[in-house]
């Protein structure tokens, strides 16, 4: 995409879909009801269908062609700060707790972690942009292949997935012998970095950042990024099997994030223009520049 093509996505994303500006704050909500994934749930059918399509599809060779498509990193150049309010208007289709934007929710968890952690700047700044790989929704790509929980693929899917394994019955690696037993093509102990995950943000804004020779995360902040939504992993304790040692001493690195990321859906909405100048302070710090997209 060309840089005009990029200030188009950047100007169609401007305004913020929230709840009614009438209220302050969004309902409390207790921990025990936030990701269900029952009929009871507000967003029920909107999240089951996004999920369907999602098992359906994201086979082996499709999230191979997918990665292989979006890390050509040929959609355009922009900075991480107007990436993130690209993402102004979209709203998670997978996400059965929130119908607010993901450019808030970014703030949200921002500013949960600096809360509990104000001495972890770049922890901060993870929880800022740990979801900004969904611009590929903005680019025109299905959100069933951005957001949502991801899992391995090349192996079985476990009952830990959101709807549990049946639900991947009509995807093409089901029955497929090569790819349905516990270990797949994967040997144990291999480590996650050696597996295929079924494409989406989180391994999308770990390849952009990868790709840019001026990003100086950690390592922790890479790793939450790219496994953040590997729930049925992080929360459901499946696919250990897969797991190395790293894998283990970082697992609780995404855990202490997962308590922000998931429970500040509730917290007030954020003030994002004035909360912005410390963000991209961070930004500058460590993900200086323009990133190719």
């Amino acid at each position: 995409m060309s840089e005009r093509g990029v200030d188009q996505v950047i100007s169609q994303q401007q305004v913020v879909h929230i709840i009614d500006p009438s209220d302050k704050f969004r309902p409390e909500k207790k921990e025990e009801l936030f990701r269900d994934y029952t009929a009871k749930g507000t967003y029920f059918n909107r999240v089951k269908n996004t999920y369907n399509q999602m098992h359906t599809k994201q086979s082996y060779d499709f999230a191979k062609g997918k990665m292989d498509y979006w890390m050509k990193f040929d959609h355009g150049e922009m900075t991480m700060l107007d990436a993130l309010y690209c993402l102004n208007n979209l709203v998670d289709e997978s996400d059965p707790d929130t119908d607010i934007a993901n450019s808030v929710h970014a703030f949200q968890t921002a500013e949960r972690i600096r809360q509990i952690h104000p001495d972890k700047e770049w922890f901060h700044l993870v929880g800022l942009i740990h979801d900004v790989g969904k611009v590929m929704a903005c680019f025109g790509e299905s959100q069933w292949c951005v957001v949502g929980d991801t899992f391995p693929v090349g192996c079985a899917f476990a009952d830990e997935c959101v709807f549990g394994h049946r639900s991947f019955e009509h995807n093409p690696d089901f029955n497929n012998p090569l790819y349905s037993s516990m270990l797949g093509i994967y040997e144990e102990k291999c480590g996650l970095e050696n597996v295929i995950m079924s494409w989406g943000h989180d391994e999308y804004l770990y390849r952009v950042l990868r790709s840019h020779k001026e990003c100086s995360l950690p390592e922790e902040a890479y790793y939450i990024i790219r496994f953040h939504s590997f729930y049925p992993w992080h929360t459901g304790e499946a696919y250990n099997y897969l797991c190395n040692n790293k894998d283990r001493e970082m697992l609780e690195w995404i855990k202490e994030f997962n308590k922000f990321d998931l429970y500040s859906k509730a917290d007030p909405l954020p003030d994002m223009d004035e909360l912005s100048s410390y963000y991209q302070m961070l930004i500058d710090k460590y993900i200086p520049g323009k990133l190719k997209w």
